[in-house]
């Protein structure tokens, strides 16, 4: 799964996630229409992503089974506001018909598969710390800088089910002039899993100068959420580090 801000607009990282012999799951980021605002970069991408483009849509495969239900393309936070390209393609939409559009494919995922909802930004309601999953660090006073619509429609999707897991990225883990790491991985009295995947940037190196690629990892065991981990990979693919930030029998929700 892709959480987005691939590039600005550069189709090669698109092209290389089009060949992926995996099933795949994007949303498109506030940065991926390229500074374009007449959608033409934007509908490029959604063109040759073809259905592994999720926004307000169901994506879902059965090996293993599992729903993935895209929310909005292109958010940059910050409560609602539907950005220029998306509008070119999309055409102009409230927040509450935004919420609509992720509930009614919500609706159709299988009832008895998890369901993850893919987004670029989360949404309101995880706190309004400059360290929250969704806080704004980048100007005082922080905020809850998350999606409404988002929030909408997690309110409107658990009259019938609860989702196990909402993914998404936008706010980076480390927060603005070095004052620390953002909170990356809660769960919501419902029992929702929220992860923040932005590791910016996802490779890097170690103190002993081995190379490293982030991922976020997520398991499932018997249709429900067992653990959720960052983990950093060698080149040849062995894992170097593991952070557990969520386990089934014992949460441990802390910072990355």
């Amino acid at each position: 799964m892709f959480v987005g801000d691939l590039s600005e607009g550069d189709l090669k990282l698109v092209k290389a996630i089009q060949q992926l012999p995996l099933p795949t799951a994007v949303i498109l980021g506030n940065h991926d229409h390229g500074r374009d605002r007449s959608g033409e970069v934007l509908r490029r991408q959604l063109t040759l992503l073809g259905d592994r483009h999720c926004g307000w849509s169901l994506r879902q495969w059965q090996s293993p089974p599992i729903a993935v239900v895209g929310a909005r393309p292109c958010s940059a936070g910050g409560g609602f506001q539907l950005a220029k390209a998306v509008q070119a393609i999309f055409g102009p939409m409230s927040a509450s018909e935004s919420a609509d559009r992720i509930e009614a494919a919500a609706k159709q995922a299988p009832s008895q598969w998890p369901l993850v909802i893919l987004a670029h930004s989360g949404p309101t309601g995880l706190g309004s710390d400059a360290q929250s999953p969704c806080g704004r660090d980048w100007k005082v006073p922080a905020l809850d800088w998350g999606d409404q619509d988002l929030a909408m429609a997690l309110d409107r999707i658990r009259k019938d089910r609860v989702p196990d897991l909402v993914v998404f990225g936008h706010m980076h883990h480390d927060l603005k002039r070095g004052t620390g790491l953002r909170q990356t991985c809660v769960q919501d009295r419902f029992g929702t899993v929220f992860l923040n995947a932005a590791c910016v940037p996802r490779r890097g190196s170690d103190s002993s100068g081995r190379q490293l690629c982030h991922f976020s990892w997520v398991e499932f065991l018997d249709g429900q959420l067992s653990q959720v981990s960052h983990r950093w990979f060698l080149p040849d693919s062995s894992l170097a580090y593991e952070q557990i930030l969520f386990e089934r029998a014992t949460p441990l929700l802390k910072q990355c």
